[in-house]
């Protein structure tokens, strides 16, 4: 008899246990609803700007603009001056301080977005838009190596308005079958090369969305030849792509 008293297992009313979740499940909503209204809060005082800001963004637009003619006004590009034809161009940076103008030469090139890349053949009026946006976006002279894992690795294409990943050859076939591409390392080498297609090619290909290192990138305006991160990388570039890739 005592053993069964030992061996007895405890117990809790069911009612105790009842009104014991009914206030976890309280606790619950509360904390919910706290954290809402803390979000509600805070995004409340981010939708309002102080005059004062809205005057800084004003003249660091302005700026930015006055800087961007700067620029062209002092600064000549040759595509003779260039090692290679060939280049990839990062975007880095850029929101709230570019001017309108600015915005629209980035989405010209395709980079709507930071740490996108694309190709680019070089030529008067591509360079002239670079050295427009160059506080913006860094480039170089990609080699071999680095467009093919660029586009093994991240390669999408557009297929009916439909955004799909190289995975399968039919799917470059069946966009660039009719320029003679019809597989993965076809595209590579006209992109590579500058092949008679590589304008098709590459408007098929959508850019890259490159990653985010561990270290984030800090990102200084001034070009790179003078210890900053923009402009021409030229064989730099790759060693870039790696990081990002």
């Amino acid at each position: 008899m005592a053993e069964e008293e030992q061996t007895r297992l405890n117990y809790v009313v069911e009612t105790v246990l009842k009104k014991r979740k009914q206030k976890e499940d309280w606790a619950i909503k509360r904390r919910e609803r706290r954290d809402a209204k803390r979000k509600r809060k805070e995004d409340f005082k981010s939708t309002i700007k102080r005059p004062e800001q809205f005057i800084k963004e004003y003249r660091d637009k302005e700026l930015d603009f006055i800087r961007m003619r700067n620029r062209l006004k002092l600064r000549k590009v040759s595509v003779d001056d260039l090692k290679s034809k060939l280049l990839f161009v990062i975007r880095l940076r850029g929101k709230r301080d570019m001017h309108p103008k600015t915005k629209k030469i980035l989405n010209i090139l395709r980079l709507p977005h930071i740490l996108s890349g694309v190709f680019l053949k070089a030529s008067e009026s591509n360079l002239k838009m670079l050295l427009m946006v160059e506080p913006y976006v860094t480039y170089g002279y990609p080699n071999l190596k680095s467009v093919k894992e660029l586009i093994y690795r991240k390669g999408c294409g557009k297929v009916e308005k439909e955004i799909v990943p190289l995975t399968n050859n039919e799917v470059i076939e069946q966009a660039l079958g009719q320029y003679g591409m019809i597989c993965v390392e076809d595209m590579v080498h006209e992109i590579a090369n500058l092949g008679p297609h590589f304008v098709e090619a590459n408007h098929f290909l959508q850019p890259f969305k490159l990653k985010c290192p561990e270290r984030r990138l800090s990102v200084s305006k001034r070009p790179f030849k003078d210890g900053g991160d923009t402009g021409n990388r030229e064989e730099n570039i790759n060693e870039l792509i790696s990081k990002l890739n």
